[in-house]
This record gives C-alpha cells, sequence and structure tokens, in this order.
C-alpha cells in the first residue's frame, strides 16, 4: 500500500507534519479531511531498493537512531504487543523522515504476511546481515524480545567504540589541519615580503634560509600543483587498496605499525567476540555466525584466519586452533576461546573477552593520543624553530654590516 507524506493544520492551526497509508492519493486526502485536518501538502513517500540492496531515495540512517529504534522496538514486544502494532508505534515515534518511511513499508510487508525478518533484509543498508540473521533467530525460536534486547545491547556498544575512535582522531587531525593552514599562509605571504630583504643584501645566504626561500616560491607559484598531486596521491591510493594485493600489503603494514598494529588487533578481535558471542547467544547457527562475523572484520588478513578457522568448524575441527596457527589473534584469547569450546561455555567466554578487550582499546586510545599529543607538539615546534632560524640568522648578518 502506498504510503504519503503530508503537512496540514488541526483545528487548533498547528501544523502537523506525518505519513498515512492509503491506496492512493485522492483516499489519502479523503481519510486526512475525515480526521478533521486541513491539507496543506502531499506527496507519495517511497524507500525504493536499487538491485544491490542500496536505499535509492536518500542517505544513511544514523547508528543511534537504529539504536534507540532497538531499544525502543524490544520494550514494546517485551509488554506483549503485536508486531504490527509495535512498529506503528514507532513509525509514529521516529523522528527520521527517512527512518520513518522504512518502518511504515516495513509494517505493511509484515501485515501482508511477511516475517519481519525477510521484511527488514529488503533495507540492508539500514538492518545489516547481523541484526536480520539475529531477529530470524529470535522469530523462530520465539525469544524475539530477548533477542532485540541483545540486539540494542549489541549496537550501543558499536557505536560506543566508533565515538571512542572518533573521539581519538579529532584532536590530531585539528592539529594537523590547524599547522599546515598556519604553515601555508606564512610560506605563501610572510615569507615573500622578508625575501626581498635578503635579495637587497646580496649575499651568500644560508643553506636554512635558502630551502626556506624555496619552499615559499613553490608554494607561491606552483599551490595548484601542489593541491592537485594531493588529490590525485590520495585517488591513486584508495585505488590500489581496492585491489587484492594493495589490500593485502596495506593491510599487513597496518598491522606491523607500532601501537596502530596493536590497536588494529583489539579493535578487530573485540569486534569479533562480541558480535559472535551475540549471535550464538540469540540462536544463529555457529557456520551463519562465522560468515556474517567475518564481512564485519575491517582487516584482511584477520578475515582470512576467521574463515580458516569456519572451514576448520565445518569439517568437524575446532576454532581456537586455526585462530592460534594464523598468529593474529593473541594467544590469551584462543586460549580462553579453547577452554570455552572444551567446556561448552564458549558464549559467555566469548563474551568475557569481549569486554576485556573493550576496556583494553580504551586505554590503548587514550594512550595513543598521549603518545601523539607531544609528537607533534614538538613537530610543530621544529618547524617553527626552522622558519625563525631561516629568517634571523640573514637580519642578523643585515645588522651587523649596518
Amino acid at each position: 500500500m502506498p504510503i504519503f507524506e503530508y503537512r496540514a493544520l488541526n483545528n487548533q492551526g498547528k501544523e502537523l507534519k506525518n505519513i498515512i497509508n492509503s491506496e492512493n492519493i485522492t483516499l489519502a486526502k479523503q481519510k486526512l479531511k475525515m480526521g478533521g485536518l486541513m491539507l496543506i501538502e502531499i506527496r507519495e513517500q517511497k524507500a525504493e531498493v536499487a538491485q544491490k540492496g542500496q536505499i535509492t531515495f536518500g542517505g544513511k540512517i544514523k547508528v543511534e537512531d537504529l539504536a534507540l529504534l532497538t531499544r525502543q522496538f524490544a520494550t514494546l514486544i517485551k509488554a506483549k504487543i503485536q508486531i504490527v502494532e509495535s512498529l506503528s508505534a514507532l513509525t509514529d515515534q521516529a523522528d527520521n523522515p527517512k527512518l520513518k518511511v522504512i518502518l511504515a513499508e516495513i509494517r505493511q510487508k509484515v501485515n501482508e504476511g511477511s516475517s519481519l525478518a525477510r521484511a527488514l533484509a529488503d533495507y540492508p543498508k539500514v538492518f545489516d546481515n547481523v541484526y536480520v540473521n539475529m531477529v530470524e533467530a529470535g522469530e523462530s525460536s520465539g525469544t524475539l524480545d530477548i533477542v532485540l534486547l541483545r540486539l540494542a545491547d549489541f549496537t550501543e556498544s558499536q557505536v560506543k567504540l566508533k565515538n571512542k575512535i572518533k573521539g581519538a582522531m579529532i584532536y590530531p587531525i585539528i592539529m594537523i589541519l590547524f599547522g599546515s593552514i598556519m604553515m601555508g599562509i606564512i610560506f605563501a605571504f610572510v615569507i615573500p615580503k622578508i625575501t626581498k630583504i635578503f635579495i637587497s643584501m646580496k649575499k651568500e645566504l644560508p643553506l636554512p634560509t635558502k630551502i626556506c626561500i624555496w619552499i615559499s616560491s613553490t608554494i607561491q607559484n606552483y599551490w595548484w600543483a601542489i593541491l592537485l598531486s594531493v588529490f590525485l596521491s590520495y585517488i591513486a591510493f584508495k585505488k590500489y587498496t581496492s585491489t587484492e594485493g594493495g589490500q593485502s600489503k596495506w593491510h599487513s603494514l597496518l598491522l606491523k605499525l607500532p601501537q596502530v598494529g596493536t590497536l588494529v588487533t583489539m579493535i578487530n578481535v573485540s569486534r569479533f567476540c562480541s558480535t559472535l558471542a551475540t549471535l550464538l547467544n540469540s540462536g544463529v547457527p555457529i557456520l551463519t555466525s562465522m560468515k556474517i562475523v567475518k564481512n564485519l572484520i575491517s582487516n584482511v588478513h584477520i578475515q582470512n584466519a576467521v574463515e580458516d578457522a569456519k572451514i576448520s568448524i565445518a569439517e568437524g575441527g575446532t576454532l581456537a586452533i586455526p585462530l592460534n596457527k594464523s598468529h593474529l589473534f593473541p594467544s590469551m584469547v584462543t586460549h580462553m576461546i579453547g577452554l570455552g569450546e572444551k567446556s561448552g561455555e564458549l558464549e559467555p567466554m566469548l563474551q568475557i573477552i569481549a569486554e576485556n578487550y573493550d576496556d583494553q582499546v580504551d586505554s590503548k586510545l587514550a594512550g595513543l593520543t598521549s603518545v601523539l599529543e607531544p609528537v607533534m607538539m614538538v613537530a610543530m615546534g621544529c618547524a617553527v624553530a626552522f622558519i625563525v632560524f631561516s629568517v634571523v640568522v640573514p637580519l642578523m648578518n643585515l645588522n651587523s654590516l649596518r
């Protein structure tokens, strides 16, 4: 059934904006009129899905919105409210107009006999494989309320991790941008004025001063070439890392970098353990869970290790041994996973590892930020000292000549 977005005035003259389901626009107008509303504007709204599963009517739905939606959905289902009625309430409460339309369409599909999981699967850019498979497992086992609560916790934990990483990177990025802009202004506008004084000296200039003048001249005359080369380098890097060989080499380099490599490993191990524990606790089969988890890992080498573990499980082997052989998962992690498999307590053990590594990621991010701050301050200090030395020495020579 088509969905129409409308703006109308109620009896008190207050403007309302909402959506309504109707067979056609004429019946939608009649419904609004019968409800005592004076229509201002109405149009059909669709969340069309492209062949590859991309939503074509708008941008992404924020993960924060999805986490809140899931928490509200779990509360409604736990209160024994029917799925269709819960979706109606969620549609009314949604602030995001795109999400409102998607929820209305999902409600309509469920009302027409579709399962909730199948309806959610039509919007893969909003509800990923983890979400859909967990909901499907919850529906089949009759524990949808419990699964949704786990999903809400899982989604919120992913949001927190994402925000922590962003927060740790804000300061370095601001420092780099601010420092680059200041250096550019100095070399483009300040140094050229001082250069005229140096030229009038008609004397051999020190090497640092020559370098400073050359940098200034290059920025003044070829700034467009510098910007173009930076842009082309970025495009070339993205294209190279999109290839199988380039991605493998880049991800291998990331794992070898001091501090960064450890952080990448910790983040992926935490994501692996928390996602696998959530899926298994929700009743998703282990092979399906491993396939989903593999797609959530950001490093291709750790992905390959997870794929080897999936193959091992399919052949009747263990999860811990292939992960240990990869030398990418810390020995403590593989040892605890092995103990969990032997004792039949794999899910709780994975959850313990995830919580432990979440704490370690926090500490590592804080430590990385504390290391970067003095390094960047020293680098900026050296750059300023170089400029000052390059300018002051010739001016002192000029003073002595006078």
